[in-house]
């Protein structure tokens, strides 16, 4: 083995071993924001980041220790610590794009677990190399630190807590400081320069390999000038706003007529802001007969609580047309509601807080005339809101004549699809429960009721509304409700496979949206299917 002065320093070897732990968890939590635009932060797709982690890592223990007993060169170690950082550097620069790419193929050539496939192909392209080379550390290090068999476990265990406590550090500062505060791209290019460092350090000691660390050097500004440019959504030119929270990616965007926020890249709109006031054209405008159901519309004061507020799009509705009521709010992501008030005139009367929304119905013992539950996303659908406990403490909240609207965001039938055991479980505890498709949309909206028919409710009740788009708009909607039957499929906090229920019902959305081109694809191959465009 090589004799290098820096490497009598314990200290040093303990700082490779802690800032590799670093490292590692910093990368694993920017993988997860980096997929969630495109495949959303779905338990499934952490599943894929932290399974083909594990197998970089444990790939990267075994070749790691077998070389450094082959070969116990320390400067094999520092130029992979190199090769890691400037790999990770180029993430923000090269990872979306690897991304849609591997996105573009794979939606041609398959129908089912699209997501799950895709997820997993993007990890092992884009993370599993720079991975594997930070779980050669580990082994590597014991060979140089260890110097007898007395003190061995002592030196083997430091180097193991350093890691340990790197990793708790590496999981807290990306989550609650660096994405919040400088964002994906930023922290990617923190923590790469942090083992750049690492190396250069132990090179610059030893005076030796200065071509090598010039090049890394080079390579890791053209990252840093590059990957701090554009965002998720690069091939969007006019962006009003594109940033990241604690919980989501965002992105505003006007068109001519609508501000949009969209949390997800590749699925659609979250918000909307009508720049002339009026109906949406959106599911929002369905969900407006749930208060016409209650009894809202004349003139009578009522509660309406919006679970998923967002920008306040259906909020700001019901101000709107039942001005009379009061309206509350409740979204988790604080930035989404600053963001509100900022792009989408979030009206000053609507109350929101920044709470889960099961938590917060937990916490209150207020009663509402009508409950909107808007927290699912793709298949983004929080488990712990669609479960037969969460929708008792709903209908626990409803005041006498209430009406619990729920946004089912994907349509879905068949036996075992998502809306059935959305739907069941719904009807387990509700007694009137009637859905309506949203015509040109993936939405379904469904009302429930424990004091009578929410169908019939609208039928008598909608007479009274003034001629105009609302009353136009809740005929629309009573002649598309449909009662709904419940069955046995019942999600409980036990268990609720939401994750595998929405991912099919993507892969449906996907065969029916693009069986047509992957039609052509099959037939002409990539050239056919560019002369259609």
């Amino acid at each position: 083995m090589k004799e290098r002065s820096i490497l009598k320093n314990k200290y040093y070897l303990y700082l490779t071993e802690f800032f590799s732990g670093v490292s590692v968890m910093a990368v694993e939590l920017g993988a997860s924001r980096l997929l969630a635009p495109y495949f959303s932060s779905s338990q499934i797709v952490w599943t894929i980041i932290i399974g083909t982690i594990m197998i970089a890592l444990a790939l990267g223990n075994l070749w790691g220790g077998r070389t450094a007993d082959r070969n116990p060169d320390p400067d094999r170690l520092y130029r992979r610590l190199l090769l890691a950082a400037v790999w990770i550097a180029a993430i923000p620069v090269l990872g979306k794009y690897i991304i849609l790419g591997i996105s573009g193929l794979l939606v041609l050539t398959i129908s089912t677990h699209f997501l799950v496939i895709a997820a997993f192909c993007a990890c092992m392209v884009i993370f599993v190399f720079p991975l594997f080379l930070l779980g050669t550390v580990t082994p590597s290090l014991v060979k140089y630190t260890v110097d007898s068999l007395e003190d061995n476990g002592k030196v083997v265990g430091t180097l193991g807590a350093c890691n340990t406590i790197g990793s708790i550090l590496g999981t807290f500062l990306p989550t609650f400081v660096t994405i919040p505060a400088v964002g994906t791209a930023v922290t990617f290019l923190l923590f790469s320069g942090i083992l750049l460092v690492i190396g250069l350090a132990y090179f610059f000691s030893a005076r030796t390999c200065w071509r090598t660390c010039l090049a890394a050097g080079i390579l890791f500004v053209l990252c840093t000038l590059l990957g701090s440019r554009g965002g998720f959504a690069f091939w969007e030119k006019d962006l009003t706003y594109e940033g990241e929270s604690v919980y989501n990616y965002l992105q505003v965007k006007e068109t001519e007529d609508r501000t949009i926020l969209s949390t997800n890249v590749l699925f659609g709109v979250q918000s909307v802001k009508m720049k002339q006031e009026g109906l949406t054209g959106m599911y929002y405008d369905y969900a407006l007969a749930a208060p016409v159901m209650a009894g809202l519309h004349q003139g009578t004061a009522g509660r309406v609580l919006v679970l998923g507020n967002g920008t306040g799009t259906y909020a700001r509705q019901c101000t709107r047309y039942f001005p009379q009521v009061q309206v509350s709010g409740v979204e988790i992501d604080d930035k989404i509601t600053q963001l509100a008030t900022r792009y989408f005139d979030l009206p000053e009367t609507v109350d929101v807080t920044t709470y889960d929304g099961r938590a917060y119905l937990q916490a209150v013992d207020t009663q509402y005339d009508v409950i909107q539950v808007d927290a699912y996303q793709d298949i983004t659908i929080p488990f712990q809101m669609s479960t037969v406990e969460f929708f008792a403490l709903v209908r626990d909240h409803l005041a006498p004549g209430g009406v619990m609207v729920v946004n089912l965001n994907m349509h879905s039938d068949g036996e075992g699809s998502i809306n059935q055991a959305l739907c069941d479980t719904i009807a387990s505890l509700f007694p009137y429960v009637s859905t309506v498709d949203v015509p040109g949309t993936t939405n379904r909206e469904l009302f429930a009721a424990v004091d009578g028919d929410p169908v019939q409710w609208l039928a008598q009740r909608r007479a009274a509304l003034p001629a105009g788009e609302l009353r136009g708009q809740m005929e629309r909607v009573s002649q598309g409700l449909i009662p709904y039957v419940g069955g046995a499929h019942i999600l409980t906090d036990d268990k609720a496979p939401v994750e595998l229920l929405g991912m099919r019902a993507i892969d449906d959305l996907i065969q029916q949206e693009l069986a047509y081109y992957q039609e052509i694809y099959r037939e002409e191959g990539l050239s056919g299917l560019l002369n259609r465009f």
